[in-house]
C-alpha cells in the first residue's frame, strides 16, 4: 500500500483515546506487529551474548571481540545518512526489511566463522551493526507515514513496548539455553538468523511507501525553507547523546556499582534488569498518553529532570551504602528502588524524543531528520559504556554526579531551544 506523508496536524484532543484496532493499524498492521515481535525476539536471543559467542565458541580474546563489535557499531552509524536519503525517496517497509536482511547475512557469516578467525567475526559484527543502526529510523518513518499527531506518538510507544517485550523474552530464553554450552550458542545464532529472515519477509509484505512531496524552491517563503532542509535541532541532538546514557544504566552502570562498590549479590543486577523490562513493556504506552497533556518538548525536558533525580538518588544510596558496608542489604534494595525512577525517566524520554523529531521534520526530509536523530542516539549508546566504566573507578560522585550534571544541562538546553517549533511541539 502507499501512504501520503503530510505534515502532522494538531490533535483535537491533547490525550486522544486510541482503540486497540486503531493503534494496531497505526503501528503498521498485524503482519508488521508480528515482524517487530519476531525481530526483537531474535535480537534478544543473540545481542547480549555476542561477546560471549566470540570468546567461547570462536576462541577469540575478549579485547579482539570487543574491538570488532565496536567497529561494527561505528561503521553501522556511518551508514545511517544513506538510510535517511533512501527514506526521503519514499521507501518505508523496504528499508525496514533491508535492515533485517542485513542482519540475516550477519548471522550467516557468524555461524560460518571458523574458530580463531577474527576477521569473519568482525564482518559479522559489521553487518549486524549496520542492520541495528538502520532499523530505528526506518521504523519511525514507517509509523510517521501511517499515523499523525498524538496517535503517532502512541503508536511509536506501542512499538517500543512490543520490542522490549520481545527483547526480554529472547534474553530469558537465551539464558536458559546457555546451560548447553557452545553448541547451544551456535543453535541460538541459527535461530536468530531464522527469526530475522521471517521478520524481514513479514515487513516486506506490508508494501508501504510514502508519496514524497514535490521539491519547493530553496529561496522562497520561510515555509519553503523549512520544507526543503532538515531542522537544525542542535541542542536537541546534543542533549539526546546524554539522554540515551539512561538506556545503559540498568545493563552496565548498576551491575558495575552493585558488584564492585556495594558487593551485592548478582541477583540484584538481574532483578533490576527484569524490572526495567517489565516497566517499559507495561508503562510505555500509558505514560506516553499521559504526557500528551504537555508539549513534546516540555515532556522531553521533564524526562531529563526525572533522570537527574534518579542519578542523584543513586549517588546518595551508593555513598551511604559504601560507607556503611551494607551492600547486600538496604543499599542494594535502595539502588533497585531508585532504578524505578530512572526507568520512568527513560520511558518519558522514549515517548517524547522521537515524537518531537517527527513533529519538527518537514515531510520531504523526514528520513534525513530521523537519520540525524538516530546518529545522536547511536553515538550516545556507543560511547556510554566507555564513559561509565571510566568514571566508575573514581567513585560514586564522579559517576553519578557527572551524569546528573550533564543530564540537567541537557534538559535545560532542550527546554530553551526553539527551532521553529510550534506550541504543540
Amino acid at each position: 500500500m502507499t501512504a501520503t506523508s503530510t505534515a502532522p496536524a494538531p490533535s483535537p484532543s491533547p490525550t486522544p483515546k486510541v482503540g486497540p484496532r486503531a493503534l494496531l493499524r497505526a503501528c503498521g498492521g498485524p503482519r508488521y506487529a508480528v515482524a517487530l515481535a519476531v525481530d526483537a525476539l531474535g535480537t534478544g536471543l543473540l545481542r547480549p551474548f555476542l561477546l560471549l559467542y566470540g570468546v567461547t565458541v570462536l576462541g577469540l580474546s575478549a579485547s579482539a571481540t570487543g574491538l570488532a563489535m565496536t567497529a561494527g557499531i561505528v561503521t553501522g552509524l556511518l551508514c545511517v545518512p544513506a538510510v535517511g536519503r533512501w527514506l526521503d525517496r519514499g521507501a518505508r517497509s523496504t528499508v525496514v526489511a533491508a535492515s533485517m536482511l542485513v542482519r540475516v547475512l550477519g548471522v550467516a557469516v557468524l555461524v560460518a566463522t571458523p574458530p580463531g578467525r577474527v576477521w569473519p567475526f568482525a564482518a559479522a559484527a559489521l553487518l549486524l551493526g549496520i542492520g541495528n543502526q538502520a532499523w530505528p529510523a526506518a521504523h519511525a518513518a514507517l509509523v510517521a507515514t501511517l499515523a499523525h499527531g498524538r496517535e503517532r506518538d502512541t503508536a511509536l510507544a506501542a512499538g517500543r513496548a512490543l520490542r522490549n517485550a520481545g527483547l526480554g523474552a529472547g534474553a530469558l530464553l537465551a539464558m536458559v539455553c546457555l546451560a548447553g554450552g557452545t553448541s547451544a550458542l551456535r543453535a541460538l545464532a541459527g535461530v536468530t538468523g531464522a527469526a530475522y529472515l521471517v521478520a524481514a519477509v513479514l515487513a516486506w509484505s506490508v508494501r508501504m511507501r510514502a508519496k514524497v512531496p514535490e521539491a519547493l524552491p530553496e529561496r522562497s517563503s520561510g515555509t519553503a525553507g523549512r520544507e526543503g532542509a532538515p531542522p537544525r535541532m542542535r541542542a536537541l541532538l546534543a542533549a539526546n547523546v546524554v539522554y540515551v546514557f539512561c538506556l545503559n544504566v540498568p545493563e552496565i552502570a548498576l551491575p558495575l556499582v552493585l558488584l564492585t562498590q556495594l558487593h551485592a549479590s548478582p541477583v540484584w543486577s538481574a532483578a533490576v534488569f527484569v524490572a526495567n523490562t517489565v516497566l517499559v513493556v507495561t508503562l510505555q504506552v500509558p505514560v506516553t498518553v499521559l504526557m500528551a497533556l504537555y508539549a513534546r518538548r516540555t515532556a522531553l525536558a521533564v524526562a531529563g529532570v526525572v533522570l537527574t533525580v534518579s542519578y542523584l538518588g543513586f549517588l546518595v544510596v551508593t555513598l551511604l551504602g559504601g560507607a556503611g558496608g551494607h551492600g547486600q542489604g538496604w543499599a542494594a534494595a535502595g539502588v533497585a528502588a531508585v532504578s524505578v525512577v530512572c526507568t520512568l525517566g527513560e520511558i518519558v524520554h522514549a515517548g517524547s524524543a522521537t515524537a518531537l523529531v517527527t513533529a519538527l521534520a518537514p515531510p520531504r526530509v523526514l528520513g534525513r531528520t530521523l537519520a540525524r536523530f538516530a546518529l545522536s542516539s547511536g553515538f550516545g549508546l556507543a560511547v556510554s559504556p566507555a564513559v561509565i566504566t571510566a568514571l566508575a573507578p573514581h567513585g560514586p560522585t564522579a559517576l553519578w554526579g557527572s551524569l546528573a550534571a550533564a543530564t540537567l544541562l541537557s534538559s535545560a538546553a532542550v527546554a530553551a531551544e526553539a527551532d521553529g517549533a510550534t506550541p504543540q511541539e
